[in-house]
């Protein structure tokens, strides 16, 4: 047996795997576990959860993969620390994040009370964008596929190109520091006023309200090269003279502003998280979408004359923006993409993992993630110990009564917490730690604003719908499993489910197999049986905190918000309690 350990530390969304002769067996955030939104440090507690559910010590680890390398770039980081002059301040922030991920194996020990001369494990580093890769193309179904990664920055990089065959990845090329189309997105974040790590989304969300007025100059700022990669104007931003000044520091992570006085003289005063948001704000944010759009299948069409392959793995936290993705069969010709559900930073935990066994090792690539469940699950009894323990009233009933009765709560208009079988892997709620409702009811995006999310009126909510239904309700039939792209959904449709078409007429969907989900396609099949359509509206098991994990979160969350239904595996609560 050989058991790999793979780790996301130091670094935003930190997380932990354990993959067991080429095969994963758990994966979670730690996040999920802190209840600390995109959790940086050393993922001590996704670590002692992979132990434990895999059945075995830290002593039994062969290797331990980390999906960063403080070796990798080195000349061209010491070229720049030479010519910038950077603070000693600084300097010394990223020497002692460069030391911790070289200490990691002590540092484990040490966390999980073992004697670090017990711990066999040999440390592997992987390049960051080399793992961001392994966490697409080496659990694809492809034997060969063009590898394309997309971020703010790694190990010195921020764009990888390569193509993979079997158990081989050759990198052709990359972007360095300072070009970055991740920076470039999260600087124009940071100015429209939402300053918290990972609120790209929200921009994303926002850009369908306003029209792209701007692109003279965001292409000015964002510039494309014949060979088909990319260049910043850095004067833009701050990056390139003062570094990117970040907290990793075992909580949330924080980044300073990014863009500089030069941006502000071209776009105006940025805006205060508090203002209003202007049409000038929504003009802005459908210009930077359009413009990252345009970078992005510029780079995707370069990639293809290249190497000429029409399968394509996408990954780096760049590739959660769905809008886009939803639009790379329109604008490229790739016939095929894969992209797996945790693309950005938490997903290069498996990649390292999977670099380790299938390139590092040479063995034969036999996995595919095909699905995204793979957190921590709960047996009907410690769910109902829960609920006893908080003296909750509860029934249990089997799912041919359960889910017909589900089904209908939902078309009566109400809101069901719905928890059931592993936790997902990566930022998606994908029916097992969902909140549901109807998508026929327009009031239902203020209903689930006012009780329960408290979110900004222009983020959209998504759909789960029937795969075998897709191609009736949406202009795309391919399947999207992971909830990665948006597409949209006919005209003479949206009337239907007008609580979750967006304001541009698209939807963020996800396909529901009865292969990969069998119990939430048939919660959705009771409800079109019900209604004669075939989706739910599904939206993620939390308040402005990480989606749920335990049936104590999942409780909690119920509790102290208006949600109508609490549905537990087979365990049914009633807020009329």
């Amino acid at each position: 047996m050989t058991a790999i350990l793979g780790i996301n530390a130091y670094h935003g969304d930190s997380s932990a795997c354990l993959v067991i002769d080429g095969r994963l067996v758990c994966a979670i955030e730690e996040e999920r576990i802190r209840r600390v939104k995109h959790w940086a440090g050393l993922p001590v507690e996704s670590i002692r959860w992979c132990l434990s559910y895999g059945g075995i010590e830290l002593r039994d680890i062969d290797y331990i993969a980390i999906g960063r390398d403080p070796f990798a770039h080195l000349f061209e980081k010491l070229c720049r620390i030479i010519k910038r002059r950077l603070s000693p301040s600084f300097l010394q922030s990223r020497a002692r994040n460069a030391m911790k991920v070289r200490r990691l194996k002590p540092a484990i020990a040490e966390a999980l009370g073992v004697d670090p001369g017990r711990v066999k494990a040999k440390l592997v580093n992987v390049e960051h964008h080399k793992a961001h890769i392994g966490s697409s193309f080496l659990v694809s179904p492809y034997e060969e596929a063009l590898c394309v990664t997309v971020d703010g920055f790694g190990d010195f990089v921020s764009s990888m190109r390569a193509i993979g065959r079997g158990n081989s990845v050759e990198v052709r090329d990359w972007v360095s520091f300072p070009h970055s189309l991740g920076i470039f997105y999260t600087a124009f974040t940071q100015f429209l006023g939402f300053p918290k790590y990972g609120d790209e989304y929200k921009v994303m969300g926002l850009s369908a309200l306003g029209e792209p007025v701007h692109m003279d100059k965001m292409r000015e700022i964002v510039k494309t090269r014949r060979d088909g990669l990319f260049e910043l104007d850095t004067s833009y931003f701050v990056h390139e003279r003062e570094g990117v000044h970040m907290t990793w520091e075992e909580g949330e992570p924080f980044i300073e502003p990014l863009y500089s006085e030069k941006l502000i003289r071209a776009f105006g005063k940025p805006r205060d998280a508090e203002e209003e948001i202007s049409e000038y704000h929504r003009n802005i944010a459908a210009s930077m979408q359009k413009r990252y759009e345009e970078a992005f299948f510029h780079l995707l069409n370069g990639s293809y004359e290249l190497f000429r392959c029409d399968k394509l793995c996408l990954s780096g936290g760049c590739i959660q923006n769905s809008l886009a993705n939803g639009k790379i069969f329109e604008y490229t010709p790739y016939k095929e993409i894969y992209i797996p559900p945790a693309a950005h930073d938490a997903g290069i935990a498996i990649g390292a993992a999977f670099w380790v066994w299938n390139v590092v090792l040479r063995k034969p690539r036999e996995f595919v993630m095909d699905s995204p469940y793979w957190g921590p699950s709960f047996k009907n009894e410690e769910i109902e110990k829960v609920l006893l323990a908080k003296g909750i009233k509860y029934e249990k009933m089997e799912d041919e009564q359960l889910l017909p009765r589900v089904a209908a709560d939902i078309a009566s208009g109400k809101i069901v917490g719905f928890f059931q079988g592993r936790t997902e892997w990566g930022p998606r709620a994908l029916g097992n730690r969902s909140i549901l409702v109807d998508p026929r009811k327009k009031e239902m995006k203020d209903i689930l604003n006012e009780r329960i999310k408290r979110r900004e009126t222009f983020r959209p909510f998504a759909p789960s719908v029937l795969e075998e239904f897709v191609s009736e309700w949406f202009e795309h039939s391919n399947p999207v499993p992971f909830m990665e792209k948006v597409y949209l959904i006919k005209k003479e449709k949206r009337a239907l489910v007008p609580a979750v078409v967006h304001f541009d007429g698209t939807g963020r969907l996800q396909t529901v197999s009865k292969t990969l989900n069998p119990r939430y396609h048939r919660l959705i099949d009771e409800f079109y049986k019900l209604t004669g359509v075939p989706m739910l509206l599904n939206t993620s098991f939390n308040e402005n905190e990480p989606i749920v994990n335990t049936p104590e979160d999942a409780l909690n969350c119920f509790l102290r918000t208006k949600m109508d239904v609490l549905v537990m595996e087979q365990i049914y609560v009633s807020n009329e309690r």
